[in-house]
């Protein structure tokens, strides 16, 4: 049985007076328009179709919201980097993600999907210090990582575990393609969801 079998969708945003109800916690997901966000929500969430995949990045051009359970949601953030959308698009995207990280109180953490091929990218890094600097715990899902060896995979994630040392981020290796990664993403967000305090 899905750790959400009970997963709702709740609503697209294409402006910050769009979003849902600032209330109790939420869960952000982030990454580059070709790292695999959508497949790895599906993943965690045990939902096949939940968040729309696509064959061409950057179709995730709003923030979706995800109910599951009370007062407890999933938030699909758009994809950055490659998407073949026209500059003016991708800025209205950038904006909202901004507006988003600065005025979000039920946000409680970020889980940043990274290519595992790819490592960490300039882009990436700022999310991550638009989480960190709003104190809110950060995760990262190194995906794809069936694509690698094993040597390589391991050196990856050395290397990233490296860069974030000493800021409290997460990382882990994960490939939906291999359910890899996958409980140990379900127990981040178990944690962050369910956590013995709301947000400050």
């Amino acid at each position: 049985m899905s750790t959400y079998a009970n997963v709702n969708f709740l609503t697209s945003a294409a402006t910050a007076g769009q979003f849902v109800a600032d209330t109790g916690r939420e869960v952000a997901f982030a990454g580059r328009s070709n790292a695999g966000k959508s497949t790895a929500i599906n993943a965690v969430t045990g939902r096949s179709r939940l968040a729309r995949v696509s064959r061409t990045p950057g179709r995730t051009q709003l923030i979706n919201f995800f109910e599951v359970g009370p007062g407890r949601r999933l938030v699909d953030l758009p994809g950055y980097g490659f998407a073949k959308v026209p500059h003016a698009v991708r800025d209205r995207w950038h904006a909202l993600m901004r507006v988003y990280f600065e005025r979000r109180e039920s946000l409680v953490g970020l889980v940043l999907i990274v290519d595992a091929r790819r490592g960490l990218g300039d882009l990436d890094r700022a999310m991550l210090d638009w989480a960190l600097g709003r104190d809110r715990r950060a995760h990262v899902l190194l995906s794809k990582a069936d694509k690698l060896g094993r040597q390589e995979s391991v050196r990856v994630l050395r290397a990233t575990e490296a860069e974030c040392a000493g800021t409290g981020i997460g990382v882990q290796l994960f490939s939906a393609h291999e359910r890899q990664g996958i409980d140990a993403a379900q127990d981040v967000l178990a944690q962050w969801l369910e956590g013995d305090r709301e947000p400050t």
